[in-house]
């Protein structure tokens, strides 16, 4: 029988975690949502996701997911649905766009926390939580209109789902469903790649604990499949049943073609994904090679043995998501098309190694490999800190080689951005390195790496992207918007030598690109429409053909400008003239 201490007790844990968790999620709100819309959208691919989810709000056919009016078959259909209701609540913006991605980041801390909360503690749960929130990988996917926040909750909630369902007993059971639903949403949000990530890494773990015959009774393997397919089929038979081999072929391009061949340049060697990891999981990457090598090596000799493990040893948790880092790391280094958000998948599984680490370390000082890890880290982040202070003499060099995409990349400098975080990452690491070093102080570390990951996102959002934004991401935005204004629904909006994707989304409409050199396009248009509004760099206007030089400059912006062979009609409240650029010395 509980006594009135105990209970009070209860109730003082109970406060206690709920605080914790109350923070954890202000935190996690504060980093995906502060500014979340007041910078452009990035162009190739959240320029394409964000104007797709609008193209499907617009016209109201929530099965085919299109771009500047073309059948769209790079991703399937869930962030557009996602986008669509977005677009409903917050009206068609930047913010709206990345919500989806937002939202569902905040629910993967959320949902992390609380499966390390009932399978370790809270301590393990908080480190963990706060690893997987304070990365630049997560935290960027999260601020994007991607596929890839929703995707990495999907495959998240999937794998703990298995291991809840495989472990558990009674109605714990039942948690395997979620295994075979997060599966079917993954793979209605980024195709085989959803299912793939999961049933590698529970395939891997099966076989290496020889568990193939609980699964087979605990797993419910037929009828979970069967859930699958009823989940996730349908939208995919839909499609191939209305489009035929026009969604079958360009899905088999970009699904097992992107898998065999490099696509659009995104390769690089096998060894591509290392540095991406140290980096993108900084600092917490310091902390993951130790872990992941002794619980494989000690679950290697225990399967050697053939004997069950011992309670004080490796914890079968830690195997689970060490196979889930190794066996998605590897999946991803096989495919040949290679892009350095691909792995996001794997960083649940590593915060959830490195916070069992970075506990038993805490509790035991003497545990071995801790100091090596903290000097990786600090060595990391002196590398970064010198990589950030030489990064403004370095634009300097090679500005004039980016004048093509950013017309004014030589007058434009990067502000005192890239000086915060050199300092920041100074500080923040040596104040690692003084409590980390130290067996009595080295909780502390924590928080240092922590703070300094938080400050340089900060940073970033505040500071540092509001100033590129202003110089090099919105000018070509807001002159395609001023030309949506003015265009009627049988006028011809023309993007020339820009062939940015985000121009249909501001614009809002379907957008003529027309590469240097394919100048006929132009004259065609120039006959067959009344009215023709051209967005392009101010550099690229002799290269016009003869046709257009009847058009005039209706609106400037930091190196592009809009033509067009009528005035504007609606003039939009920006076109105030901006500030000049600041000029780097010497320009």
């Amino acid at each position: 029988m509980d006594t009135p201490a105990s209970l009070a007790e209860t109730t003082t844990d109970r406060s206690h975690h709920a605080w914790l968790l109350l923070a954890l999620l202000l935190l996690s709100g504060l980093l995906f949502f502060l500014g979340l819309g007041d910078i452009g959208l990035t162009d190739r691919d959240e320029g394409r996701n964000a104007e797709a989810g609008r193209e499907m709000f617009e016209s109201g056919d929530r099965l085919t997911p299109t771009f500047n009016g073309e059948l769209r078959v790079a991703k399937p259909v869930f962030l557009y649905w996602l986008m669509d209701q977005s677009y409903r609540l917050f009206g068609v913006n930047e913010f709206a766009a990345r919500f989806p991605s937002a939202l569902f980041g905040v629910g993967l801390i959320l949902i992390h926390y609380l499966f390390l909360v009932h399978q370790r503690d809270r301590t393990v749960a908080l480190f963990g939580g706060l690893m997987l929130l304070l990365n630049l990988e997560i935290l960027g996917l999260g601020r994007m209109a991607l596929t890839d926040s929703v995707l990495i909750f999907f495959t998240t909630a999937s794998l703990y789902g298995f291991w809840l369902g495989l472990h558990g007993t009674g109605n714990s059971r039942r948690w395997i469903w979620a295994f075979y639903i997060g599966m079917a949403l993954a793979t209605l949000t980024k195709g085989p790649v959803g299912f793939a990530v999961p049933l590698v890494a529970a395939a891997l773990y099966l076989t290496w604990t020889r568990r193939w015959l609980d699964y087979w009774q605990k797993g419910v393997p037929l009828a979970g499949m069967a859930l699958f397919v009823l989940l996730a089929a349908p939208w995919y038979a839909a499609m191939f049943l209305v489009h035929g081999d026009a969604y079958a072929t360009g899905a088999k391009a970009h699904t097992i073609g992107r898998f065999l061949a490099p696509m659009e340049g995104h390769q690089g060697t096998i060894f591509f994904y290392l540095p991406v990891l140290l980096l993108a999981f900084f600092p917490w990457s310091a902390l993951l090679p130790v872990p992941l090598y002794r619980t494989i090596k000690e679950w290697y000799l225990i399967r050697r043995a053939r004997t069950h493990p011992d309670p004080t040893g490796a914890s079968e948790l830690d195997l689970f998501a060490a196979l889930w880092v190794v066996g998605t790391f590897v999946f991803f280094t096989a495919s040949a098309t290679r892009l350095p958000h691909y792995i996001g998948p794997l960083f649940p599984a590593a915060a959830l190694l490195t916070a069992s680490y970075w506990s038993r370390c805490l509790q035991d000082p003497a545990t071995k490999g801790i100091r090596g890890s903290i000097h990786l880290m600090m060595g990391v982040g002196y590398l970064l800190a010198i990589g950030f202070a030489c990064l403004p003499t370095l634009y300097t060099t090679y500005a004039s080689k980016m004048v093509k995409e950013f017309p004014l990349a030589g007058q434009v400098d990067l502000g005192i951005g890239p000086y915060l975080i050199a300092a920041l990452l100074l500080i923040g690491m040596t104040l690692v390195g003084y409590f980390g070093l130290n067996d009595e102080r080295r909780g502390r570390a924590f928080w240092a790496a922590g703070g300094t990951l938080a400050g340089l996102v900060l940073i970033v959002i505040v500071i540092s992207f509001p100033h590129i934004n202003r110089y090099v991401v919105a000018p070509p935005q807001e002159l395609a918007y001023a030309a949506g204004l003015n265009l009627d629904r049988q006028d011809q909006f023309i993007a020339y030598g820009t062939l940015r994707p985000s121009s249909v989304f501001y614009a809002k409409r379907q957008t003529l690109f027309v590469p240097i050199g394919e100048e006929d396009k132009i004259r065609t248009a120039l006959k067959e429409t009344k009215r023709v509004i051209i967005l392009l760099p101010e550099s690229a206007q002799p290269k016009l053909p003869a046709e257009a030089a009847g058009l005039v400059p209706i609106l400037k912006r930091y190196g592009y400008v809009l033509l067009s062979n009528q005035p504007m009609v609606t003039i939009p409240q920006s076109t105030t003239p901006p500030p000049p650029p600041p000029t780097i010395l010497g320009h």
